[in-house]
């Protein structure tokens, strides 16, 4: 398991666990899915070392980082927590990574406080492609109910993996990332075997909240380069979306990674890690 090089306190009380992922050069800062964790961006992490110095996240109610005792799952706290981290690590217009719903809190963050990244590499990120967001709830937010029924204990750390291993979405990992995701998205329990530390119930209010946020509305505001990336292989959230995006920002380019889906990042690390150094490396 990764062990935190910090443990951040933030304002709004989440403590946000922070890894220090190795490498030199400009500071680049990777925010993972919802329901994963800091750790399955590592094989990532590792294929950028060379050109970045790379910073991973465990989210609010993610891996080793607390959840809001307020239960306030709006997507703008995971923004507040990444600027904060910013602030505490006293990091200077660092570049940012983020998939899914990491890619939105990015986005966010930037919203919230323009100039604070560099630029921004942004792999689907979830937004509701409207001037008005949806409101929260479960009420046909399939992937909110449907993780609510999610299994979330089991005997042994072994057969969580093959668990895993037997379905999609992750069944599409590579080895390593899915390894990665057992070893560190549950923990021990003295009645259960193994439980997953990002509680189902959490992870649902967080899938509700997907769409409330106002990130699209406000990406005029964004105005450091932005690359959005997406795979061929996906619906609601690929290329004509990703277009639409595109239009709103100042500064901004789609990239399609073809034959890969949403998860792509820990589909195929190599891969994008490619395309964020041809994005941000020394020659741009």
């Amino acid at each position: 398991m990764l062990e935190p090089t910090a443990r951040i306190q933030t304002t709004s009380g989440p403590v946000i666990a922070v890894y220090d992922a190795g490498g030199t050069g400009p500071p680049l800062v990777l925010v993972h899915a919802a329901g994963l964790c800091g750790a399955v961006l590592q094989p990532l992490a590792a294929h950028l070392s060379g050109y970045f110095s790379c910073v991973l996240i465990d989210e609010r109610a993610h891996g080793e980082s607390t959840a809001p005792s307020d239960g306030d799952f709006g997507w703008h706290g995971f923004a507040q927590d990444i600027l904060e981290v910013v602030d505490t690590l006293g990091l200077k217009r660092p570049l940012g990574f983020g998939h899914s719903a990491g890619g939105a809190s990015l986005l966010l963050a930037e919203e919230h406080r323009g100039g604070t990244f560099g630029a921004l590499y942004c792999y689907e990120p979830v937004m509701f492609p409207s001037e008005e967001p949806m409101p929260p709830g479960l009420e046909g937010n399939h992937l909110a109910r449907r993780t609510l029924r999610r299994r979330s204990s089991f005997k042994s750390y072994d057969e969580a993996y093959r668990a895993a291993a037997s379905k999609e979405p992750f069944s599409l990992f590579t080895e390593e990332c899915l390894r990665l995701y057992v070893e560190n998205g549950f923990r021990e329990s003295s009645s259960s075997g193994i439980v997953l530390k990002c509680k189902r119930e959490h992870e649902s209010a967080i899938y509700a909240h997907g769409l409330a946020h106002d990130a699209f509305k406000n990406l005029p505001k964004v105005a450091c380069p932005v690359v959005l990336a997406c795979g061929s292989q996906d619906n609601y959230l690929g290329v004509e979306v990703q277009r639409m995006f595109e239009a709103r920002l100042p500064d901004s380019r789609v990239e399609v990674f073809e034959g890969l889906g949403h998860f792509g990042p820990v589909q195929d690390p190599k891969r994008v890690a490619d395309s964020v150094i041809r994005a941000f490396g020394p020659a741009n």
